[in-house]
């Protein structure tokens, strides 16, 4: 089985592209819901993060309070690497895990990693990348409508993020999402059927 990183800015519409290869029967491992599991009530993260950061940074329930940490994160450089120092190793092997179970008669699989390009964690696993792409006019449109998510939180993230004009450079495949959802679902069913073209020969599948 090979695995397709599927990655783009913040507010590109991952998520929606990452339900639309659901739909058509392809597993996705998405790293940003492994990230919330980790830091929500119980989470394995939260524990070293009350240790880092301080009990401030953690909910009544014991979950990371996540615009606390968010704030600090983009105010402080420092505070936002020994952030990814805690969390990066434990969604990778989370991450691992549950591709592991994913049926190896499945010709690909999705895994969604937010942070693909600024890191190469995950890049050794990949057989292709694929990028979710719109302005960064769209992004921000998008992300202030999430609750808590203003205008200039939106341009903070962004930045932090690898430009846009780096996605489009190293990924293997883009996938245009400045229009409509069925163009969207479009462009990924067409994709989809070239993967699945190019994995039916048996030696992409050894």
């Amino acid at each position: 089985m090979k695995i397709v990183g599927l990655t783009g800015g913040i507010g590109s519409g991952k998520s929606a592209a990452a339900e639309i290869f659901v739909s058509l029967g392809v597993d996705v491992v998405d790293t940003d819901k492994i990230a919330h599991q980790l830091t929500a009530p119980g989470g394995m993260a939260n524990p070293l993060i009350g240790a880092a950061f301080g009990a401030e940074m953690l909910g009544n329930a014991g979950e990371m309070d996540r615009p606390k940490m968010r704030a600090m994160a983009f105010e402080n450089p420092a505070a936002r690497q020994r952030l990814e120092e805690i969390l990066h190793p434990l969604i990778l092997t989370q991450a691992q895990n549950e591709l592991a179970k994913i049926a190896i008669i499945k010709a690909y699989a999705i895994l969604a990693v937010p942070l693909l390009y600024e890191r190469l964690t995950f890049r050794s696993m990949l057989w292709r990348t694929i990028s979710i792409d719109c302005t960064e006019e769209t992004q921000i449109q998008r992300v202030i409508q999430r609750p808590g998510l203003s205008f200039a939180a939106a341009k903070k993230i962004i930045a932090a993020q690898a430009p846009r004009s780096i996605r489009l450079q190293l990924a293997d495949d883009v996938i245009h999402n400045g229009a409509s959802l069925s163009s969207l679902r479009s462009q990924i069913e067409t994709l989809h059927m070239r993967y699945l073209g190019l994995l039916s020969r048996t030696d992409l599948r050894a």
